[in-house]
């Protein structure tokens, strides 16, 4: 088990800054996704992926009023995920900025560090319970 003992101010700094990542993130996958080239728009779907997957997780968590203990495999599913995708969302949006010069992956890569900074934030605030 894995207990973060954050306060609830730099809580609530560190979610809403990363949710603003995962919504910005998505909001452009969503406006942008016919006007990108195939291969992008396939290659955004991974990052994508794993970032649902530590939504539904951290999500999931809420619902079942785990405050801020959870088990090794919680804990990476949700803010690991949300980690993982963040950084692969970084990583696709910035190849794709050096190869196309689209705003939009700018955006996606402001989304995406976002995401991975405040998920990787939290995630280390997590320490093994003994």
């Amino acid at each position: 088990m894995y207990e973060s003992k954050i306060s609830d101010v730099k809580w609530w700094i560190y979610d809403i800054a990363g949710n603003a990542g995962w919504i910005l993130y998505f909001a452009c996958l969503y406006k942008y996704h016919g006007v990108m080239p195939a291969s992008l728009a396939a290659a955004e779907i991974i990052p994508a992926i794993l970032i649902i997957i530590g939504i539904i997780e951290l999500v999931n968590e809420r619902i079942n009023r785990l405050d801020r203990i959870l088990t090794k495999k919680r804990l990476y599913r949700g803010f690991g995920a949300l980690t993982a995708g963040g950084v692969c969302g970084m990583l696709v949006n910035m190849i794709w900025f050096i190869a196309c010069k689209e705003r939009y992956c700018i955006m996606m890569l402001g989304g995406s560090f976002l995401c991975a900074l405040f998920a990787w934030l939290l995630f280390r605030e997590y320490k093994m319970i003994s």
